[in-house]
């Protein structure tokens, strides 16, 4: 299945989740793409140990997963 996550929103536990979501995906074969729209461009800015998502991003990155802005 192909599946598309939008994000825009800077709230990094939306952003967190939604990368989770992408990750589980990926690891059940599914293809999936994340397109980051407006404030989401900066995700990078809401990581922290409680929403780690340089890992999550990481994670989907090498999983194969597609991310565009």
């Amino acid at each position: 299945m192909q599946i598309l996550i939008i994000i825009s929103t800077d709230n990094p536990e939306v952003q967190w989740n939604a990368f989770r979501f992408g990750n589980l995906a990926l690891e059940e074969g599914d293809e999936v793409s994340i397109f980051l729209n407006g404030p989401a461009v900066a995700f990078a800015k809401g990581d922290s140990l409680q929403y780690p998502l340089l890992e999550q991003a990481k994670l989907f990155g090498l999983s194969e997963g597609n991310l565009a802005a």
